[in-house]
């Protein structure tokens, strides 16, 4: 090979060597829109996503519905015209003719309107919470499809990274098979591997389109948005506390188990107010007759009008039929709320062991990438890229040593990535972000 072939060869393995020093940090920028930070984006999913704010509104609609259940029932105001002759039509001819008004209240037995409104209080209470719960959800949703779109970012970075070395090898390789130092089995290897790598970054460019709409819609914002991340992000991956501590805080914080308490407090009201079905409910009215025409010339003067009092009251004799069984019910359905806050607690349990387990693994994988695997890889392939300039490395050994970096530094963001997810299910499941140490 001559000395001309030759510093050509070389300049372009330095130009291998200091592209594998390059960080996979960079991301992808756009001059026009800014960066949308994990912050910001749970901010305006948490503002502008339309289902959340369904959810609100039905909360708020629930939360006028006690003092409606606490209010008596309306009053009714009638009007009689009562014992008109028929063949006169004659309002004075009949002593009992009258024109009656009339004013009537239904009331229930004492303590039945203040548990309506109680069981209602605690059922708008638990739709609160269910918005409180929806949030956190929503906030985990977005949390996850960020980092994934992140991952997705530093992939594609890093398979370009990766094409412009094969483009370079395939050159590399080309010179030497012209010069008689190398094979066309290597020209043609590295033009095969270039050839994944751009199917690739089809691939992962095509799936980032698709997270990309699905971020939009959480953000409420049309699908075909472009997403830009911020081109650096701080990557701490910090220690959380311990399961029994994330269990407490999660009996108070979790919104889940709130409602579910609220439903036990709304079924306990349901059952006194079946307990009162014993007891009878009044209806009290008052009523004034006016008439017309005078009494008999014993009597004389004007007939007098008519007060009229009445009261009313519901007699619960089927008992057994109807007050027994809706006693029955509400205990039952009682019991049923009870077992479900049992089953719901053992459920976030269970999330919070979970996504703790998911964070350690994630996080300790990241460590060992970023400490020990990729750090070896690349002196792999740099001892490598040394050992084929003096023709000592078999060129499938080379592409072998940098195709397997490429998945180490994948699967070092991939980690990164999951720990991140997991973090956002830890906090959705405890109710607070407060889980690190």
């Amino acid at each position: 090979m001559d000395l001309f072939m030759e510093k050509i060869i070389q300049r372009s393995l330095r130009v291998i060597l200091f592209s594998l020093l390059l960080s996979p940090v960079v991301g992808v920028c756009s001059p026009d829109d800014g960066p949308l930070t994990l912050q910001t984006a749970v901010e305006l999913a948490l503002r502008d996503n339309p289902s959340l704010a369904q959810m609100q509104a039905r909360s708020e609609s629930m939360a006028a519905i006690p003092a409606q259940q606490g209010a008596l029932p309306d009053p009714m105001l009638s009007f009689n015209a009562m014992n008109i002759p028929t063949d006169t039509f004659n309002l004075s001819q009949e002593p009992m003719t009258k024109m009656q008004f009339g004013l009537m209240q239904a009331i229930p037995f004492p303590g039945k309107l203040a548990l309506r409104e109680e069981a209602s209080t605690f059922a708008a209470k638990a739709a609160a919470e269910d918005v409180d719960e929806a949030r956190l959800l929503l906030a985990q949703n977005v949390k996850s499809s960020w980092w994934q779109l992140h991952y997705l970012d530093r992939a594609i970075e890093i398979v370009k990274q990766n094409q412009n070395l094969f483009r370079q090898f395939v050159a590399i390789a080309s010179t030497k098979y012209e010069t008689g130092e190398g094979l066309q089995q290597d020209v043609l290897l590295a033009q095969v591997e270039l050839s994944k790598l751009l199917d690739k970054q089809i691939e992962l460019t095509g799936f980032r389109r698709k997270l990309t709409a699905i971020l939009n819609k959480l953000l409420n914002k049309t699908a075909s948005e472009a997403i830009v991340l911020p081109a650096q992000i701080k990557i701490t991956l910090l220690d959380i506390i311990p399961e029994s501590e994330l269990y407490a805080k999660a009996l108070t914080s979790r919104p889940l188990l709130n409602r579910q308490q609220f439903k036990i407090e709304a079924a306990k009201s349901r059952l006194d107010l079946a307990q009162k079905g014993y007891y009878p409910d009044f209806k009290l009215g008052a009523f004034y007759g006016v008439r017309q025409g005078e009494n008999p010339a014993a009597v004389g003067g004007d007939r007098a009008d008519f007060l009229t009092l009445k009261f009313n009251m519901t007699l619960p004799i089927f008992t057994g039929r109807k007050q027994d069984n809706a006693v029955i019910q509400r205990r039952s359905e009682l019991r049923g709320q009870r077992y479900s806050l049992q089953d719901t607690v053992n459920g976030v349990q269970s999330q919070i062991s979970q996504a703790v387990a998911d964070y350690q693994q994630s996080k300790e994988q990241f460590q060992l990438f970023k400490e020990g695997i990729i750090p070896q890889a690349r002196q792999t392939v740099d001892s490598m890229l040394s050992g084929y300039q003096v023709n000592k490395v078999d060129f499938l050994n080379l592409v072998r040593s940098q195709m397997t970096l490429l998945n180490y530094e994948n699967q070092y963001w991939k980690s990164l990535t999951a720990a991140n997810q997991a973090l956002a299910r830890l906090a959705a499941a405890v109710g607070e972000e407060a889980v690190h140490e």
